[in-house]
């Protein structure tokens, strides 16, 4: 078992989905409570990296990151190290990479609150903040938690963008996805089903986490 794979892992799902719940919970916002010209592009290119395949966003995102490019050389003339196979620009592909996983939840509950329950909430006396803090926030709670959930599973087991963005390095960018393929073509085998059944089990947890806290949430509001 490659602990080390298994902590990068970790740490790069856990920053990933806290950078996603305001990021994501922004968009989803700003894209519930708005119908401008153009939104189902901009909502196209939310959702651009669940269709396209890991290794092309991947290789998009190296561009993007490269030192001769904007955003590479900004991140180099101010920390003077590449972004690329770095961890923080795994980091940042992955926000990029889960991202659809984080707003589409988010956005569905956000649109699914009546808007009779805000104007009452307005007609109450409550500003738009606090109606968003005390009565949106806690009714979109279900699909926040979706949210979460479904990014962090998802960046805990991506490969492609993986290995475009931080390729294999020790202790920085080799996650057990990674970890688990270099085993299999090592002929590791009991290595790989080992790191793998971990992943399995991690999976199915969150799944059943959040089947069960939206069937609970369900129950409530039936009653």
């Amino acid at each position: 078992m490659d602990w080390q794979a298994f902590e990068v892992s970790m740490s790069l799902a856990l920053l990933t989905c806290l950078s996603l719940l305001p990021i994501g919970l922004a968009i989803a916002y700003f894209l519930a409570k708005s119908n401008f010209v153009g939104r189902g592009f901009v909502e196209a290119i939310i959702t651009l990296p669940l269709v396209l395949p890991p290794t092309v966003l991947g290789y998009f995102l190296l561009v993007g990151m490269d030192s001769n490019s904007f955003l590479g050389g900004l991140f180099v003339s101010v920390t003077g190290q590449s972004l690329a196979f770095s961890f923080v620009g795994l980091w940042f592909a992955s926000i990029i990479y889960s991202l659809p996983f984080a707003v589409q939840p988010m956005l569905r509950s956000l649109e699914s609150i009546a808007p009779e329950i805000r104007e009452a909430a307005w007609c109450s006396g409550l500003s738009k903040w606090k109606t968003f803090f005390k009565v949106e926030l806690p009714l979109a709670w279900p699909g926040i938690i979706t949210a979460m959930v479904l990014s962090f599973s998802h960046t805990l087991g991506e490969f492609g963008v993986v290995l475009m963005i931080g390729g294999n390095i020790a202790g920085e960018t080799r996650t057990l996805s990674i970890a688990i393929y270099d085993s299999v073509v090592s002929f590791e085998h009991q290595q790989a089903q080992s790191m793998s059944l971990i992943l399995l089990a991690i999976a199915l947890v969150t799944i059943t986490t959040v089947y069960t806290f939206n069937r609970k949430q369900s129950r409530v509001a039936a009653l």
